[in-house]
């Protein structure tokens, strides 16, 4: 593609972008009002991002063509169009979490990583739709409505992420800043056909937040069309900071896992159980099994040596929790939040306290496993999700492969990570039949976040994903 053909500009990753400001060849003006022009194009259809900033970004991105043209780019990031999700606080723009009562919620402050983003040049072009209280798998909310999946409009693109790779997937910007509770970046990155890194815990310090619903399972993570650009992001907004103490600890669990070619022990995890997978799902895991077998890593399929029971009864609970001990604090929240959350926060009230330690008792146990675990084996592959993009106002799918499934059923192979702490890297594999996309996930030992780009980049190049796009 020629770099200087303006109508394709908003294709360009972000790595071609740094590549093209450095060689002066493009600026970041150009290429922002081709975003944004893509945007225009494509948007309404989509319901993707919801608040734009355009007179704003424009104005960042003429500083930024400035810089270059100085010698004096900030950083990596430097005049590249960014979206940023909607449970994540904006300086600028209000953070509404989906929600009535949030509409014009604006405290003044960005998200830690957003601030790291914006100080270091990147522009950010608006806020992308997320489910009320970024809760569930799907997207749609009473402000904003119902987001569709770009590789059929009827379908959902996943949640909490859902406007976050529903963007990325249509060329609304080559970076996207998500966030993952529970499966919330991989699950929509599968669905979309991108890329999703969930870093390990406070690999990107948090400061600046709403409420955690989930423990300290949230985490903020970058998606992208590629892996290279999914590192970028990572390496431009990690590190420690006293802000966030646990930052520490992540930074100093990353030494650990210096960066090597060798080949690597690899478990394939294909199921839970008897928990139902769509056959189209497990064939195209099983094929991105056989590609890393291909690259000379040693892969053995056998079920998950860790026992997750307690987590299937457990993992409502949390937000339950959580929802009960926010809407305690904020009860005007609670008046103006949809029917189905104030529910889920009597059950929360109803729960005993000594459920709740029992809750985190059980979360200790789980990372001391893990990382018995792996100090065997140096990543998992299994499944993304359990189900193909179902339609786009439903919550989550009633039925995978015939059997009937609950309101996680799409959704096993991801919250255990985030209980764990662990890093995981979701990809794409080969689509269904319908061209619908399918995802991957590498799970990694603490701090092994550089592990897994590393072995991403090198499934990228064996069987690569980034020239599909959907016919919009």
């Amino acid at each position: 593609m020629n770099a200087k053909d303006e109508s394709a500009l908003w294709r360009l990753s972000a790595s071609d972008l740094q590549h093209c400001y450095r060689a002066g060849t493009l600026d970041p003006v150009t290429v922002t009002q081709a975003v944004l022009d893509r945007m225009d194009a494509v948007n309404s259809r989509l319901n993707a991002v919801i608040a734009r900033r355009d007179s704003r970004v424009l104005d960042e991105a003429r500083a930024s063509a400035k810089r270059f043209a100085n010698g004096q780019a900030l950083s990596a990031l430097d005049g590249i169009p960014v979206t940023v999700k909607d449970s994540l606080l904006t300086v600028d723009q209000p953070t509404s979490w989906g929600t009535k009562a949030l509409r014009e919620h604006q405290p003044g402050h960005d998200e830690f990583s957003v601030g790291r983003a914006r100080s270091g040049g990147a522009l950010i072009v608006g806020k992308t739709n997320v489910p009320e209280f970024a809760l569930e798998g799907y997207t749609d909310n009473p402000l904003f409505g119902t987001t569709g999946n770009p590789w059929s409009l009827s379908l959902t693109p996943g949640g909490s992420s859902g406007g976050a790779v529903a963007a990325l997937a249509a060329g609304i910007a080559p970076l996207a800043i998500g966030q993952d509770g529970g499966g919330s970046i991989r699950r929509p990155a599968s669905h979309a056909g991108v890329v999703g890194l969930k870093p390990s815990l406070s690999a990107w310090p948090r400061q600046h937040v709403l409420p955690s619903l989930l423990l300290d399972f949230e985490v903020i993570g970058p998606l992208a069309r590629t892996v290279a650009d999914a590192r970028l992001l990572f390496d431009a907004l990690r590190g420690p900071d006293p802000v966030d103490r646990s930052s520490l600890t992540a930074a100093q669990a990353a030494q650990a896992y210096p960066r090597s070619k060798a080949p690597k022990r690899l478990i394939y995890v294909e199921r839970f159980g008897s928990a139902p997978l769509d056959p189209q799902i497990a064939r195209s895991a099983q094929q991105a099994a056989h590609v890393f077998a291909d690259l000379g890593h040693h892969v053995e399929a056998r079920a998950l040596p860790l026992d997750l029971d307690f987590f299937v009864e457990a993992w409502p609970q949390i937000g339950q929790i959580g929802l009960a001990r926010m809407f305690e604090a904020h009860p005007d929240w609670a008046e103006q939040a949809s029917v189905k959350y104030r529910d889920m926060a009597d059950a929360g009230r109803r729960l005993p306290a000594s459920r709740l330690w029992q809750i985190i008792d059980h979360v200790t146990q789980l990372r001391r496993s893990c990382a018995a675990l792996f100090e065997g084996v140096d990543g998992i592959l299994m499944p993304s999700a359990a189900a193909l993009p179902w339609p786009a106002k439903e919550a989550f799918p009633p039925r995978i492969d015939g059997q009937d499934v609950g309101p996680r059923g799409h959704a096993i192979y991801t919250g255990w990570v985030n209980a764990a702490g662990l890093p995981g890297l979701a990809m794409p594999a080969e689509p269904s039949s319908e061209g619908l996309p399918i995802g991957v996930q590498l799970i990694g030992a603490y701090g092994s976040d550089d592990t897994l780009l590393d072995l991403g980049e090198t499934y990228e190049a064996a069987a690569p994903w980034a020239h599909r796009w959907p016919d919009l």
